[in-house]
């Protein structure tokens, strides 16, 4: 059996602050919570009870007064639609994990009652596998892992949910070859009639033609509104990775899948490179940003993307398939003094590889 991961929250990156802390919101802060439950304070109390009392307290028929009924969930590799998947999976899920705690480390989130709350919920998983699982039987090993959520609530629903998580991590405490079961549930899919999860055949949306990205562009990189669009512009699509510098503190530690802690602009610098190498036409798609906070106390961002490319390059996923790729990711980023000190970068490696290993 696999030893246990460390208990250290920061051995995780996980945030030591108390969850009162999200909930004791300024009263300016604080919205109408109109066609929400009376316990509803705000729209931070609603997601973290809800996530509490389906998972933690095991209430999961709340899944049917909380989400509409043709709520959609996107995953990287599935789209689920309507309550009655998601009551199921979550019923699978606390088989194989029944002692399952989902511990809330941050909420961003905007919009209103009326148009609607956009929330980007950080957790951290922590249980013990002791009931079987699409991975196999139990193997006893006790598991951590993130995952962020963000979600469009209206009217006390989730009408629509993106979920990411660092799956690779949870599959490699279970002490299992990441790449031996990501063959296998990929041919196991493929015969079930699944087809890959990556779109087209065309070029990815990095470029206009045979015109090269951008390599300035406009925007304010202090307002946290703008800054996840230019840092994937810049950095990511037109590789000018000296803009990292600009961007990150030099100090700065940002959590990437299987629990992997960098540590500072060289760290980073060498994930980015080893991605494009493996991709070398890959391209980063900023889809929502929602933040929270202020030039004098910091900001806490939310940015949800999607990563596409074609496996045309060495690197630690084995020999170049050719194979075109697609992964739903989510950044929470913490600025302070215009700087990008931590970030917590969750997308489904797994998912990848199933991507990779899909049979021909």
């Amino acid at each position: 059996m696999p030893s246990e991961p460390a208990a250290n929250p920061e051995a995780l990156g996980l945030n030591r602050r108390d969850i009162s802390e999200f909930l004791a919101q300024p009263d300016a802060r604080r919205p109408s919570m109109q066609g929400f439950d009376a316990d509803d304070a705000d729209i931070v109390q609603y997601i973290i009870s809800c996530t509490h009392k389906i998972w933690e307290e095991k209430a999961i028929g709340l899944i049917y007064t909380h989400y509409a009924h043709n709520a959609a969930v996107h995953l990287t590799d599935a789209e689920l639609y309507g309550r009655d998947q998601m009551v199921t999976g979550t019923l699978r899920t606390l088989a194989a994990y029944p002692d399952l705690r989902l511990y809330g480390d941050e909420v961003i989130w905007s919009g209103n009652d009326v148009n609607g709350f956009h929330t980007s919920h950080r957790v951290t998983w922590s249980g013990h596998n002791t009931g079987h699982s699409v991975y196999g039987p139990p193997t006893g090993a006790r598991i951590q892992r993130r995952e962020i959520a963000h979600c469009i609530v209206i009217k006390g629903r989730i009408v629509e949910e993106w979920s990411v998580q660092d799956e690779t991590a949870l599959i490699r405490q279970l002490g299992l070859d990441e790449v031996a079961l990501a063959k296998t549930l990929a041919q196991a899919e493929a015969d079930s009639g699944a087809r890959p999860y990556a779109s087209g055949s065309g070029e990815v949306p990095r470029s206009k033609g045979q015109l090269h990205p951008p390599i300035s562009l406009d925007g304010d990189p202090t307002n946290p509104a703008e800054l996840p669009g230019l840092l994937y512009a810049l950095i990511w699509n037109a590789r000018m990775l000296n803009f990292i510098a600009e961007y990150y503190a030099p100090d700065a530690v940002i959590w990437v899948p299987g629990n992997r802690r960098l540590e500072g602009n060289g760290d980073l610098t060498a994930y980015i490179l080893h991605l494009l190498a493996a991709f070398s036409d890959a391209a980063i798609q900023l889809e929502h940003v929602d933040w929270i906070g202020s030039e004098a106390q910091g900001y806490q961002i939310a940015a949800r993307w999607t990563f596409q490319g074609t496996h045309d390059g060495p690197s630690s996923y084995g020999v170049p398939t050719g194979k075109r790729v697609r992964v739903l990711g989510i950044s929470h980023f913490e600025v302070q003094r215009g700087k990008i000190v931590r970030e917590y970068m969750v997308w489904n490696e797994f998912a990848l590889l199933k991507q990779l290993h899909w049979p021909q």
